[in-house]
């Protein structure tokens, strides 16, 4: 095992077969992907590194992206047809959402507007300015609704960072961790990746996801170096 690490030094050497539950290929509707062209030319890079498999995730955040799940299951045939076209029938992307926790987010609930992930985990995050305000009761409507809340990239908030005791107040309300790959690299600057290494180290990691949103996202991930 330690000669096979000494030997490929490099994260993307590990992510054949991989599952992306979090990144932003859906064309036009968010500050991912603009087009079904750019969409498919990430799709491809992707493919280079052995990751077939999605679940689209675009922001629902009225105030820039005022997504719905008609907006969203629009953008996803619009790409799945282009994928025939091309045939590009060895991939799959399953619709869903990052959900933002705003003054917005208790109605969308209450209608039922959210897209969880398969299983029930309901992916959320927060400003990184600032914590959101109803953050704590969303958590309690969110598993009345039968939802477990996925916390996206929480090492990238970095109030966060000066209350450490809140990722485990966080864990003990039952919000899981999703971390970004480009985290465990200084792409996010150094005191994100320390977060990231320690909260993976700590065992509070429960998914990994690219939050790819451009090709400039899957180049930093080429480069991504683990210690042997």
């Amino acid at each position: 095992m330690v000669s096979l690490f000494q030997k490929k030094r490099f994260l993307s050497d590990y992510l054949e077969g991989l599952v992306d539950i979090h990144n932003h290929i859906l064309p036009g509707i968010d500050d991912g992907a603009k087009t079904v062209e750019e969409s498919l030319e990430l799709i491809k890079a992707f493919e280079e590194l052995g990751i077939r498999h999605f679940i689209a995730t675009p922001h629902i955040l009225p105030a820039l992206y005022p997504n719905t799940a008609d907006t969203i299951h629009a953008a996803h045939q619009k790409l799945m047809e282009a994928m025939l076209e091309h045939r590009m029938t060895d991939v799959s992307i399953v619709p869903s959402a990052e959900h933002m926790i705003d003054d917005a987010f208790d109605d969308l609930l209450s209608q039922d507007g959210v897209l969880p992930l398969k299983g029930g985990y309901l992916l959320v995050e927060m400003s990184y300015l600032q914590p959101s305000l109803n953050f704590d009761q969303a958590i309690i409507e969110i598993t009345k609704k039968g939802l477990t809340p996925v916390l996206a990239h929480p090492e990238r908030y970095m109030y966060l960072h000066q209350a450490p005791g809140k990722y485990e107040e966080y864990r003990q309300k039952g919000i899981l961790f999703q971390l970004n790959m480009l985290s465990l690299g200084p792409y996010y600057g150094k005191d994100v990746q320390k977060k990231a290494h320690q909260l993976l180290g700590s065992g509070m990691i429960d998914f990994i996801g690219t939050d790819t949103h451009s090709l400039k996202h899957l180049s930093a991930i080429k480069e991504l170096q683990i210690k042997a």
